[in-house]
C-alpha cells in the first residue's frame, strides 16, 4: 500500500483560531507605545507573516516605527490573550484523530508561540517534535523556505508534500515549493474575499471547513 502524502500545517489560522486574537494583541502594544491606528484592518494585510515582517509592514502602511528594544511586548501581550481565549479551529481535532500518515507543522511563529498554541488547545500530541518555524530558515513566507525545510526533515519529497494554508503568502510559498496546496478558510478572521485571494494565490482547492478539507485529500490519495 503506498506511503499517504505528507501533510504540512500552518498553525495560525489552520490548526488554531489565533487571528483575532493576535491582531488584537498587536493593536494593544501598538497603542502602549504611543502609535494609535494600528486596527484589524492593517494587520489583516500582514497574517501569514513573521513578526519581523509583520513590524516592518505595519511601518509602511502607518509609518509607526516599532521601538526594537520593545519586541519582546508583542508575544507577551499574544500570550496572555492565548491563554486566556486560543481555541481550535473547529472540527480540527477529530480531522487529526483521523488523519493517517506524516504531517508536520510549517509556521511564521516563534517556536515558543508555536508550542504555546498547540498545548493550550489540545494540539500538542498531535505532532510530537515536529514544529517548524521561519525563525530556522532565511526568509519567510511567501518565500519557500519553511516548507522546503519541513519536507527535509519528513525526508519527503516536496512534491509529494500537501500543505494547507489561510494565507495568501503562505499559499504562494507552498507553491514556490513544488507543494499542492489547499487554503482553508474556517477560521475567525476569514472575510468575503478569502477564499478568492487563495485561489488567485495559487491554492489547488479552498474549504470552508475540515469535512471540506478531507473531501480534497481524499482525492489527493490521503485517508482523511
Amino acid at each position: 500500500m503506498a506511503r499517504p502524502r505528507p501533510i504540512i500545517f500552518d498553525c495560525d489560522g489552520v490548526l488554531v483560531d489565533s487571528e483575532p486574537l493576535a491582531a488584537r494583541a498587536y493593536e494593544r502594544v501598538y497603542e502602549k507605545h504611543g502609535m494609535p491606528g494600528v486596527h484589524g484592518g492593517i494587520i489583516a494585510q500582514c497574517i501569514g507573516m513573521k513578526q519581523s515582517d509583520i513590524i516592518v509592514r505595519i511601518k509602511e502602511l502607518t509609518g509607526h516605527q516599532f521601538p526594537a528594544a520593545a519586541d519582546g511586548d508583542i508575544w507577551a501581550e499574544t500570550k496572555v490573550l492565548f491563554s486566556e481565549e486560543l481555541k481550535p479551529t473547529p472540527g480540527i481535532s477529530a480531522f487529526l484523530e483521523a488523519l493517517a500518515g506524516d504531517r508536520c507543522v510549517a509556521s511564521s511563529s516563534s517556536v515558543e508561540r508555536i508550542n504555546h498554541s498547540l498545548a493550550a488547545t489540545g494540539l500538542a500530541r498531535f505532532f510530537g517534535d515536529a514544529i517548524y518555524s521561519s525563525s530556522m530558515v532565511k526568509n519567510g513566507k511567501p518565500a519557500p523556505d519553511i516548507f522546503l525545510f519541513a519536507a527535509a526533515k519528513m525526508g519527503a519529497n516536496p512534491a509529494d508534500c500537501i500543505v494547507i494554508e489561510d494565507s495568501p503568502f503562505g499559499i504562494q510559498g507552498a507553491v514556490a515549493a513544488g507543494m499542492r496546496a489547499i487554503g482553508y478558510t474556517g477560521g475567525g478572521h476569514t472575510y468575503a474575499e478569502h477564499g478568492a485571494r487563495l485561489k488567485a494565490a495559487g491554492a489547488d482547492f479552498v474549504c470552508a471547513d475540515w469535512r471540506e478539507v478531507s473531501r480534497q485529500l481524499s482525492g489527493l490519495g490521503v485517508p482523511a
